[in-house]
């Protein structure tokens, strides 16, 4: 299975029926960011910290895989110069969508973020990478290739769930409200025989593939490209997204500098 086109079309998908992910922001939120007033969440419902940015007017910022029509117009119009690298080309088409109702420039381009092969080296101050390294199976060569692409003293902004997320069968959870542990770690839906019928059943009707990522591999793979871990949080989700939500944090996100 083509992992890359598998899951390009699944967000398509998602994006054509409108979920939370791929909703576009109005012009309200577009007239406030243009007078500074702005807030973007890399992680579910945890709003990231102001300084973790810096004065983005005049920055070079790579929005990577978080087309949707949400951060990266928002930041555009606080003043940054955006490049938004998204795989799903109707991501894409909601990035524009907003650029041109609010006369917003952003460069777009389609591409997997597990291939930045396209991007100069050193030519972002920062990087804003939501939730999504899920829908890859390596993250290593991911924060290597952000390393690369950064200027020096230049901001690496990610979120990621939290690997005990992918122990569970959350749609049986849904159903009985009863968390079973019934993966191992780490968890690839390209691979793994032990799908419920109801994933699989998901899978085949377009669902992205998942994939989840140790701590050695999210925290650590960055630590060992070379980044200076400067900032972190967790954050949870909601009881309705899964009944884990009522004892962990489901997510986390880090800022990690480019060493000057």
């Amino acid at each position: 299975m083509d992992i890359s086109e598998h899951n390009r079309a699944a967000w398509n998908r998602q994006s054509r029926e409108g979920s939370e992910w791929t909703t576009p922001v109005g012009p309200l939120e577009i007239r406030e960011a243009r007078k500074g007033v702005w807030s973007v969440r890399l992680t579910p419902t945890r709003t990231v910290p102001r300084d973790w940015f810096g004065e983005v007017r005049g920055k070079r910022i790579l929005c990577l895989a978080s087309g949707g029509g949400q951060q990266a117009p928002i930041l555009a119009a606080a003043g940054a110069a955006v490049v938004s690298l998204d795989l799903s080309d109707e991501q894409l088409a909601r990035d524009r969508e907003v650029a041109d109702r609010e006369g917003i420039e952003l460069q777009l381009i389609q591409g997997s973020m597990g291939n930045l092969q396209l991007l100069a080296n050193a030519s972002f101050d920062l990087i804003f990478n939501p939730v999504s390294t899920v829908f890859i199976p390596e993250v290593r060569p991911l924060w290597r290739e952000c390393f690369r692409v950064l200027r020096p003293g230049g901001a690496l902004l990610t979120g990621f769930m939290n690997p005990t997320f992918f122990l569970f069968d959350h749609d049986e959870a849904g159903r009985t409200g009863a968390l079973v542990a019934r993966h191992g770690l780490p968890y690839a839906e390209s691979t793994a025989d032990d799908l419920s019928p109801d994933r699989r059943k998901a899978i085949q009707s377009g669902e992205a593939l998942e994939f989840s990522h140790s701590l050695d591999a999210q925290i650590g793979g960055q630590l060992e490209a070379g980044f200076l871990l400067v900032g972190f949080y967790e954050d949870w989700w909601t009881d309705e997204a899964t009944p884990l939500n009522r004892l962990c944090p489901t997510s986390m996100a880090t800022r990690a500098l480019r060493p000057a």
